[in-house]
């Protein structure tokens, strides 16, 4: 078992080490650069070349059966549910095989109405301590759940 994390923007690299560490389990933080290395044992960190979907490109060709990704990437999630790990976003929402092909369809849908109107406002929401509080549950079970 190992926690892949795709790390450039993650807001919960700290919760994913607190976690992981509880639960002694390998932990994998890839990124292309700009992350310490953190001296805890079981995180292994992961620099990548610089280039488009290249991190995303290295955590799906191991991420698998038995693993857990987190990411906010939805076409990653999508090729590692497809391979069998399971995936949550940095909120604590699982992505599965029953949800992604309609989470993937959405975010097609908003990035082409994005390109139709460029001056469309706004964007995410931020991330809130409720948001923080339900990714760590959501690990936590994903994690007994995978023993």
């Amino acid at each position: 078992m190992t926690i892949y994390v795709d790390a450039d923007a993650c807001p919960v690299k700290a919760e994913v080490e607190r976690v992981g560490t509880r639960h002694r389990v390998r932990m994998v933080i890839v990124s292309n650069g700009g992350i310490r290395p953190s001296a805890n044992p079981l995180i292994e960190t992961v620099i990548v070349p610089e280039g488009p979907d290249v991190a995303d490109d290295w955590i799906a060709e191991r991420a698998g059966e038995g693993d857990v990704v987190i990411t906010g990437d939805i076409p990653l999630a999508h090729r590692c549910v497809s391979a069998g790990a399971q995936v949550l976003k940095h909120n604590g929402e699982a992505l599965t095989v029953d949800n992604i092909g309609s989470v993937l369809a959405t975010r097609d849908l908003m990035a082409d109405l994005r390109a139709a109107d460029p001056f469309r406002q706004g964007g995410g929401k931020s991330f809130s301590k409720a948001d923080r509080s339900r990714f760590l549950d959501a690990l936590e079970r994903a994690l007994r759940r995978i023993r």
